[in-house]
């Protein structure tokens, strides 16, 4: 059998709610199957199937579920590689939601919970899911569970208070995913605010993310008032996480309109559900290096202009 590519197990997902939002798809490497089998969505030592999650959408934002393997091709290093593996994917998810409830979500927390709710009702009976809050430090308040009605009880009758601690929920979010059951992963995070309080720096969010199979959504709740008084937090914030989330694929929402909540969260989780999985054999399966990943579409004449979102590359072990 040929050795691993990748350094991860399976699709991961995180979902941000943070002005100016963010989100992505992750690479994901998956073992070897015989013809009548479909090939599963992780990390093997006995596989060099690398499989590419990828989001379509119209200009519009409307998911594009009907193209076939014969509209994709895939680079690795900006070299070709042969699509031998394509699939539309619903599979099991797990999923962390990373909540806000700093003092500045004081007249957000019925609308964010509200987003959960609807994001909540996207769900799968196989999903699983867990519950990292943050003010002035984040903690893990409902670990992996079946029962999503266990984080909604939690967040309903959250109190915001304090300081903005979000890149130590994320990071924190990233080691409890080592956790998880399904070979896909999400994390989900509601926020209104850049990071003022946390510990770990940008770049090692950054590096840790990077390394794992992560999608990251988010969703910014935009507050003109608290941007003027908190110009750079609110700046940096969102930049960043936008950043994180072109690297894994993920998507960047940002919410001027509370009301609008709901309806994203509930967009997102719909998203997890419509991916293309296109997969190809590395030929780099052991140089522990970062490769780039490219996505480029080639779709039917007189199909309006499409945007597609996947994980920007991956970390081949070292063997």
């Amino acid at each position: 059998m040929a050795r691993l590519v990748l350094p991860s197990a399976g699709l991961g997902v995180l979902l941000f709610f943070v002005p100016g939002g963010l989100a992505f798809q992750a690479a994901t490497i998956i073992p070897r199957a015989r013809p009548a089998e479909v090939p599963r969505a992780d990390l093997r030592s006995d596989s060099s199937l690398v499989v590419i999650p990828t989001y379509v959408t119209t200009d519009t934002g409307s998911a594009v579920t009907t193209l076939t393997r014969e509209n994709f091709r895939l680079l690795e290093d900006n070299v070709e590689r042969p699509i031998v593996h394509f699939d539309k994917d619903d599979a099991p998810v797990s999923i962390g939601v990373v909540f806000d409830h700093s003092g500045s979500m004081k007249n957000k927390m019925d609308k964010a919970a509200e987003a959960v709710s609807a994001f909540f009702k996207t769900a799968n009976t196989d999903d699983e899911f867990f519950l990292v809050e943050f003010s002035d430090s984040a903690k893990l308040t409902v670990p992996f569970t079946p029962d999503s009605g266990l984080l909604f009880e939690r967040i309903s009758h959250t109190k915001p208070y304090g300081m903005t601690s979000l890149l130590d929920a994320i990071q924190l979010s990233l080691r409890q995913m080592k956790k998880a059951r399904n070979q896909r992963k999400a994390i989900v995070i509601i926020s209104d605010g850049g990071d003022n309080w946390s510990r770990h720096s940008a770049r090692e969010v950054r590096n840790t993310l990077i390394e794992s199979d992560v999608q990251l959504y988010a969703m910014g709740i935009f507050d003109k008032d608290y941007a003027k008084k908190h110009e750079a937090e609110t700046r940096n914030g969102p930049a960043l996480l936008d950043e994180l989330a072109q690297q894994t694929g993920g998507r960047d929402f940002s919410i001027d309109n509370l009301n609008d909540l709901p309806a994203i969260s509930a967009e997102i989780g719909n998203e997890l559900r419509s991916e293309y999985l296109l997969g190809y054999y590395s030929e780099d399966a052991r140089d522990g290096k970062y490769h780039k990943v490219r996505v480029n579409l080639t779709a039917p004449a007189a199909t309006p202009r499409l945007r597609t979102y996947f994980r920007n590359g991956y970390y081949a072990p070292l063997q």
